[in-house]
């Protein structure tokens, strides 16, 4: 009897002894908030998460287009105005009035000449960093769509978004669409063909995890373990030329509408993108645009062909916003051209005239055939103007 409640209270501090051990193991043991999972059960926790290791690239990274090229809709985030009387967008068969009601921005409808009631849709989801403007996209349950009202930079107005007509018409938002301004959706449709979303599994933006692939288990690692050497993240600088060019290619060649393999979402850094996804229709040198296929452009320059070397970030640096800085690409040019004693034949009083800004004459600002809209409610369609990435020389 004396032996049982000695051998029962050894083992009950034993227990405890484990139990606490095991307590504080798991108490000092980070674990980052999950925000979503890819589909081959990599976690992403979000750039947050870098900020304690990268400060001073996260500080940078938050001001770029790409960052910032999705949000959640609010009074911050929304460019247009809801002020009375700049509120409007009023085309022939219908007119839209955008109202800031409790806290909420929503777009009220009107279809002119009809008695039709149409509910308010609210501002949910911000697309666009809005250096050229803005669109916004609305929840019905778990669907998403498109609003028809953009905000349009240059002119600082209410437009009809591009590709929609005159009246009233709901567009569903499908991967192609969604999977250049956000760093990760899971869409219910396998076909990605859809627009049928899991809320809580999108992570807004093109932000670390877009490029360098989700990164729970490399935040993890390193918040438990003083190790400097990265592990469980994808490294740049061990991926191949044509590697480095498909995690930007995955958004600037096009929409690669059609997938060959798993969902618009699958490809990851590293991966060969071409045995994701391909252009439908396979675009000729003639047909490449500005706005979809810089990629496309950049390969078929001389620079590019005759460089073993030379991808996206010779002259990006993807962590900082270098939109509008001359200096900086011209000396991007310069720092190749000049190995080769290349330079300029233009007349001297032109390249003065040009402030000797190579990217103003090599990469001229140009139409775009594809993104084009009404500015205004009687006039033509205008393109919005983008710089080529087809480096060369232009007699014009």
């Amino acid at each position: 009897m004396v032996k049982s409640i000695v051998f029962s209270a050894v083992l009950l501090v034993v227990s405890f002894i484990l139990y606490f051990k095991y307590f504080d193991m798991e108490a000092d043991y980070y674990s980052p908030p999950i925000l979503a999972t890819h589909y081959n059960g990599a976690q992403f926790v979000g750039s947050n998460t870098c900020i304690e290791c990268h400060a001073d690239i996260y500080k940078t990274h938050i001001e770029t287009a790409h960052y910032n090229t999705s949000a959640l809709a609010d009074s911050a985030t929304v460019k247009g105005s809801f002020e009375k009387g700049l509120n409007t967008l009023d085309l022939n068969d219908v007119i839209f009035e955008m109202v800031q009601e409790s806290g909420a921005l929503y777009q009220h409808t009107t279809i002119k000449n009809r008695n039709v009631q149409i509910p308010p849709a609210k501002f949910d989801i911000v697309i666009g960093s809005g250096v050229r403007g803005q669109t916004y996209l609305t929840w019905k349950d778990d669907k998403l769509f498109q609003l028809q009202p953009s905000y349009h930079t240059p002119s600082d107005n209410w437009i009809n978004s591009p590709g929609y007509p005159s009246y009233y018409l709901e567009r569903p938002i499908r991967d192609a669409c969604l999977k250049c301004h956000v760093t990760f959706a899971e869409n219910k449709d396998f076909s990605g063909q859809g627009n049928e979303y899991s809320k809580e599994q999108i992570v807004y933006g093109v932000d670390c995890e877009k490029c360098h692939g989700p990164l729970e288990k490399h935040v993890s690692y390193h918040k438990n373990n003083k190790v400097e050497t990265p592990k469980f993240v994808m490294q740049f600088d061990t991926l191949s030329r044509l590697q480095r060019l498909d995690v930007c290619a995955q958004c600037h060649s096009g929409l690669r509408s059609e997938l060959i393999k798993g969902k618009s979402f699958s490809f990851l850094p590293g991966e060969n993108l071409n045995e994701y996804s391909r252009n439908v229709n396979e675009e000729t040198n003639a047909t490449l645009d500005v706005h979809g296929n810089q990629y496309g452009l950049l390969t078929q320059s001389e620079c590019f062909k005759q460089s073993a070397n030379m991808d996206c970030m010779t002259c990006h640096d993807p962590h900082k916003n270098q939109r509008d800085n001359a200096s900086y690409f011209n000396k991007k040019c310069i720092g190749c051209h000049s190995l080769n004693t290349v330079v300029c034949t233009e007349d001297n009083s032109k390249v003065q005239a040009m402030g000797n800004n190579c990217i103003a004459c090599h990469m001229p600002i140009t139409p775009s055939k594809t993104m084009m809209a009404q500015l205004k409610k009687d006039s033509l369609e205008t393109s919005f103007y983008i710089r080529t990435h087809l480096i060369g020389v232009y007699p014009e």
